[in-house]
């Protein structure tokens, strides 16, 4: 045997033992992290709301009015559902709602010892941390696969149900990047450029039945608690469609974020310095896929259930932006850049994200996908005042490391981290 055969043996039997390490670690995890008993905890109401006091009301004028009229009071809506859906810019939201959860000492319904409501099993009210019937919540927004009905039994009457879409071609790139490890059918895959040669023939490789398989196909779907593999004209894809637009008040667009922020402002009642933030979890351009106009194609033909959700729902929220104005919603947009500008020269050091080995604090570091280190995040300036310093760290923080400080255990989540950073990739 050349000393080159042996060094592709080695490479192969370092990927096959690391495979089964991985594996096995992976189903040990899935082992602890699943409820093993399912149960219906008694029928037992939550109050109309949950707010611990009136909030007080400030001026807003009406989405619905054809002459807006500065000076009408709203009372802010603090009894939300953030249904997160995966890879759409959730995490930067969900670093808005904690900071206005602490604003307004609001309860929040979290996991129990991950940063998840044990997804992909359907959503369940026993899987909310130290859950009892009748415990009154207000707010919702970890990840899970939405179970109505279970969700409705945990929030007041008056809760307000808001998500976020992406563009599915370019929610499809961002999947298989961050969660393709993880899916096992992907590693028989050849080549280096696997999310090409997938979408070339994605039949001769995609099980329906495959460990994570949910992960590259319709993935949006799936997040609502629907099937994902049904063919288009199958009646349960309009069924899903027309349940969520009847369900959400508001469902943002990341690809408008902004836009979309500022409508939700005006369906809660929301102040325009509770909307601002910096954009967490994002790549560095080097790791992300260019998508040609053919692979673009093949794309959204292959998540064409996410894609006809997501062409309804950018018409709706172009009714709304109408509805709101258009001259109106771009003066509020550069509004809002305008203080998140300010707030990145007081906060960023050199004013922009970082790669992951350029972070200097370890609290600061983001959780990565398996295999490389492709997300980036700042670094905070030092020697600000007090209050910046406090208001900063929080907009900063990843999304791992603030729910540690809102008191959730994570410690499965933390165990699988650990693992990830002794397994030399």
């Amino acid at each position: 045997m050349t000393g080159k055969q042996g060094r592709q043996w080695r490479s192969i039997c370092k990927g096959l033992i690391l495979g089964t390490l991985l594996t096995s670690c992976m189903i040990l995890l899935y082992c602890l992290s699943t409820p093993q008993i399912q149960f219906s905890p008694p029928e037992v109401p939550v109050p109309y709301s949950c707010a611990h006091r009136p909030a007080q009301g400030h001026s807003q004028s009406s989405i619905n009015s054809s002459h807006p009229s500065k000076g009408q009071t709203c009372t802010p809506k603090v009894d939300i559902m953030f249904m997160k859906t995966h890879k759409t810019a959730s995490s930067t939201f969900l670093n808005i709602l904690f900071r206005f959860g602490e604003k307004h000492r609001l309860k929040f319904a979290f996991p129990d010892s991950r940063n998840d409501f044990f997804y992909p099993a359907s959503f369940q009210r026993s899987q909310v941390k130290d859950y009892r019937p009748g415990m009154c919540f207000n707010v919702i927004c970890n990840h899970m696969r939405f179970n109505a009905p279970e969700v409705a039994k945990l929030l007041p009457t008056d809760t307000s149900y808001i998500t976020i879409l992406r563009d599915p071609a370019e929610l499809f790139e961002s999947s298989f990047h961050y969660f393709g490890r993880l899916v096992p059918f992907t590693w028989k895959i050849p080549g280096d450029d696997k999310m090409t040669e997938f979408l070339r023939e994605p039949h001769l490789y995609f099980d329906p039945d495959g460990f994570n398989s949910f992960y590259l196909k319709n993935l949006l779907f799936f997040d609502f608690g629907w099937d994902n593999t049904l063919a288009l004209d199958d009646p349960r894809v309009d069924e899903g469609i027309k349940f969520i637009t009847e369900r959400f008040q508001l469902v943002m667009l990341v690809e408008y974020f902004e836009e979309s922020l500022i409508l939700l402002k005006h369906a809660l009642c929301w102040k325009m310095n509770d909307l601002l933030f910096f954009k967490l979890n994002a790549r560095k351009g080097s790791t992300v896929s260019k998508l040609t106009p053919e692979l673009r194609a093949r794309a959204i033909e292959w998540n064409a259930i996410d894609w006809k959700l997501y062409k309804h729902f950018n018409q709706t929220f172009w009714m709304k932006v109408d509805a709101y104005g258009r001259q109106r919603m771009a003066e509020d947009v550069a509004e809002l850049r305008r203080k998140n500008k300010e707030m990145a020269s007081i906060c960023i050091e050199g004013g922009h994200a970082v790669d992951a080995s350029s972070i200097q604090e370890v609290d600061m570091q983001p959780w990565q996908p398996i295999g490389e280190k492709s997300i980036m995040g700042y670094n905070m300036k030092k020697n600000m005042d007090e209050a910046h310093q406090k208001l900063c760290r929080k907009m900063l923080m990843p999304e791992i490391q603030y729910l540690t400080e809102l008191g959730v255990n994570l410690w499965i989540t933390k165990l699988w981290g650990h693992i990830r950073d002794i397994i030399n990739w």
